[in-house]
């Protein structure tokens, strides 16, 4: 079957500009790859997502914020000009917080939350279904410096090739749709991840795969729909003044993290006549 590769420089996060490559010039890039042709973009970097997290914080605690660990959101309610949010937590039992502004980027329980505001119509608070994506890593080092991507498939990406900072290749993700947050691997699913990256990789040793982790994408779309993109809601839609709701935050969330910030900000900016 005709397959068209990926070739990124080292990861998934921006494309750039995409040359066509013939599968003579793929292969002269990566030998070990088996494709009818490719697209390549060269521009693509990899990131420390741990270490980014770690600035950022550090950026909004100079400028007095306070993170809050293992607190939870339990219930909240929209009064005049302010947002009441009941917090619990493992140390004094729980607080109260009252906002002038809120920013619901929960991920997961992104909907939860809008659910349990008291003032916010029901209507604008979508239905999440969890993709889980599972990775296998590779025995040995792969031959490969750069991603590989193959075609997407419903519910991702497909089960592409990807390295980490160490240069450690990983195989994911599946999708595998589920009602639980539970993060662990199934080893018996590594068996559909021989023939579909044999596609683009036909050496791949039998049993040279592994168990690596899995993630769970908050999708608003689920199996058999057409795929959704994720939603920002402000007062223009739910008519609640200085709540943003983000709901469905997946791929590309985490690249376009820095835009999505900008655009929540511009939206809870004060209005000028």
């Amino acid at each position: 079957p005709v397959l068209a590769s990926i070739l990124a420089n080292a990861s998934a996060c921006g494309a750039g500009n995409l040359t066509p490559l013939t599968a003579a010039e793929a292969r002269r890039l990566e030998p070990k790859l088996r494709c009818t042709a490719a697209l390549l973009s060269p521009a693509t970097g990899i990131i420390d997502s741990h270490a980014l997290m770690l600035a950022l914080l550090g950026d909004a605690e100079k400028h007095g914020a306070t993170l809050s660990l293992n607190t939870r959101i339990v219930a909240g309610r929209i009064e005049s000009g302010r947002i009441v949010l009941d917090t619990v937590d493992s140390t004094s039992g729980g607080f109260e917080i009252a906002t002038a502004r809120f920013i619901n980027a929960a991920g997961l329980g992104a909907t939860a939350l809008a659910g349990s505001l008291d003032g916010l119509d029901r209507q604008f608070v979508p239905e999440i279904r969890y993709a889980k994506g599972n990775y296998f890593s590779v025995a040995g080092r792969a031959p490969f410096s750069r991603l590989v991507y193959p075609i997407p498939e419903p519910g991702g990406l497909g089960v592409h090739l990807t390295l980490d900072l160490d240069g450690v290749a990983r195989f994911g993700p599946d999708v595998e749709w589920t009602d639980e947050l539970d993060y662990r691997v199934d080893p018996a699913r590594g068996e559909r991840f021989y023939d579909e990256v044999r596609k683009y990789w036909p050496d791949l040793a039998d049993r040279s795969l592994q168990p690596a982790y899995s993630g769970i994408r908050p999708k608003l779309s689920g199996p058999g729909e057409a795929n959704a993109d994720f939603v920002i809601q402000d007062a223009a839609v739910h008519g609640v003044e200085s709540l943003v709701n983000l709901f469905g935050i997946e791929s590309p969330g985490l690249t376009s993290s820095l835009a999505i910030a900008d655009h929540v900000a511009q939206r809870l900016a004060p209005k000028t006549s």
